[in-house]
């Protein structure tokens, strides 16, 4: 079963999804970051900002291959820090136009369950790699759900809880 845990920057999916990872749970990390690191040691400041279909390319490469590896079984669960679909909402967010091949890519993965981490002011917080300012958080929000919605994925909302309450409501709710 494949599993994405979603939403904006700085809502928490990382986390969850590290403690996943100690559970033991088959997980597979975000990789902007991964990307984001690697172009900016090479002189540009933030990738997808420079050049945002080339990063989304490049994210699509990585985030199709995380699809493949979660392939290997039927029986497992499979818990994805982003899916697919989060590269064309980030494009809608920055209103970049993109080819009609990457949506008809996109259609060709499905997840099985998709749950939102929303924007919890709380928590949030900005680094060298997440630049988004909160209100920017919330429209990529929009972006996101608006994305999902429509692909035809039932979305669940993750309870603003500490990161235990919000695995056990995980859990609980694919089991």
């Amino acid at each position: 079963m494949r599993v994405v845990i979603t939403g904006g920057p700085g809502t928490g999916k990382s986390s969850i999804i590290e403690s996943l990872k100690k559970m033991n749970f088959n997980v597979f990390n975000e990789s902007s970051r991964e990307v984001t690191k690697k172009y900016k040691n090479n002189d540009s400041e933030q990738y997808f900002l420079s050049n945002p279909i080339d990063f989304s390319n490049i994210l699509m490469d990585k985030r199709k291959k995380q699809f493949e590896e979660g392939s290997k079984s039927k029986n497992d669960y499979f818990f994805y820090d982003r899916g697919i679909p989060d590269i064309l909402a980030y494009l809608n967010f920055k209103k970049i136009e993109y080819k009609s091949s990457m949506m008809k890519e996109i259609l060709k993965f499905n997840y099985d369950t998709i749950f939102i981490a929303e924007p919890w002011e709380a928590i949030y917080t900005n680094d060298s790699e997440r630049y988004e300012t909160y209100n920017e958080l919330l429209e990529i929000d929009f972006h996101i759900k608006k994305m999902y919605k429509q692909l035809g994925y039932k979305i669940i909302i993750l309870p603003k809880k500490s990161v235990n309450d919000r695995v056990t409501f995980i859990l609980k709710t694919v089991h």
